[in-house]
């Protein structure tokens, strides 16, 4: 059967998710989760992609992205891989961690953004140990279950606000913002302030019978009114995975980015580029690939001739050391401090 077609387009916003292979986790410990974080942190520099909302759960994610440019599976696929390669290197197991592609829906921000986000940040509660697991949401709705207790919203809203794991404590001004999480769309949507929005989601807590926004969805495909969804049909090219050429600005230059690693490095190019077992060459590959844009060949050329294939086996062999190298990787961050800024 073919797969279904992605709709792509520059300013888009999906609700994107993944699962691991056969329901299996995707996160067996905190370290886990944090290092996904910083991959998402490191998907918005590198693809100007803009995460509003996340939640990550024990056997997959949610995201609510935009997509300025028209970039959703490279940059979802570099998320993926890179998570994949570093959790097998880091568990000792090898081959595929999630379960197919990707699913995305695209969604119509004006209209569902918001109820999205509330959606997303719900899912930690929504287990039958809180009476919140689907056939309980349906009982509730139809009124073959009486409203929750006071204990159990007490309870519910103590879940909530505690798990770490999700941009709501952000968004509802429990924890500090990450700078790479804008929150401004979805309080206004909210009523203006973070206050606005955590009432938003926490009210949700006290009664949670409504239809799945998933309900709506139009053809697999789509979630919107239905003048967006016209608007789609008539104007949206619509192709198999096609967004078109290589759309990433370049942040940094090859030169800006060799000046950094020779920084950190105190030595300059010339002296570590060919030295056998240097770090310092895997290092210039990776961050001129995350923060200039370049392509594996490009890289290659910049180095002086480097086959494309050995720079890519340079960049694969340094994300595996730095999963279990803490000087290495404290390096790395190093690197890319510099050039973030």
């Amino acid at each position: 059967m073919a797969r279904p077609l992605r709709i792509i387009f520059p300013g888009a916003w999906y609700h994107v998710t993944s699962r691991g292979q056969e329901r299996r986790p995707i996160f067996l410990d905190d370290r886990d989760r944090e290092h996904f974080l910083e991959l998402l942190e490191v998907m918005v520099s590198r693809f100007r992609v803009r995460v509003h909302a996340y939640v990550l759960m024990d056997n997959h994610y949610h995201l609510l992205l935009e997509t300025p440019e028209a970039n959703l599976s490279r940059a979802i696929q570099w998320l993926n891989v890179s998570y994949a390669a570093w959790f097998n290197c880091r568990h000792r197991r090898s081959g595929h961690l999630t379960q197919g592609r990707f699913k995305a829906i695209l969604v119509e921000q004006t209209a569902w953004a918001l109820e999205l986000s509330v959606y997303v940040h719900l899912n930690p509660v929504r287990v039958a140990g809180l009476a919140l697991a689907k056939p309980q949401r349906k009982a509730e709705a139809s009124g073959r279950l009486p409203p929750p207790s006071r204990g159990m919203v007490t309870q519910r809203l103590e879940v909530l606000r505690k798990y770490r794991w999700s941009s709501f404590q952000a968004l509802a001004g429990y924890a500090r913002v990450p700078a790479w999480l804008p929150c401004q769309t979805l309080w206004q949507r909210a009523g203006g302030t973070s206050a606005d929005y955590r009432a938003l989601v926490e009210d949700r807590l006290k009664q949670d019978g409504r239809e799945s926004p998933w309900a709506q969805v139009t053809a697999g495909l789509a979630l919107g009114t239905q003048a967006f969804l016209d608007q789609v049909r008539r104007g949206v090219a619509v192709g198999r995975e096609t967004e078109g050429k290589r759309l990433l600005k370049r942040r940094r230059t090859w030169a800006e980015v060799v000046r950094a690693v020779e920084t950190i490095k105190g030595e300059p190019w010339s002296a570590f580029a060919e030295r056998h077992g240097d770090l310092g060459r895997a290092l210039v590959y990776e961050a001129a690939r995350d923060y200039a844009g370049l392509t594996l060949a490009e890289i290659g050329l910049a180095s002086g001739g480097a086959d494309y294939a050995a720079v890519g086996v340079a960049i694969r062999r340094l994300v595996l050391r730095r999963a279990h190298d803490a000087v290495v990787e404290k390096q790395w961050r190093r690197v890319a401090a510099a050039l973030e800024h």
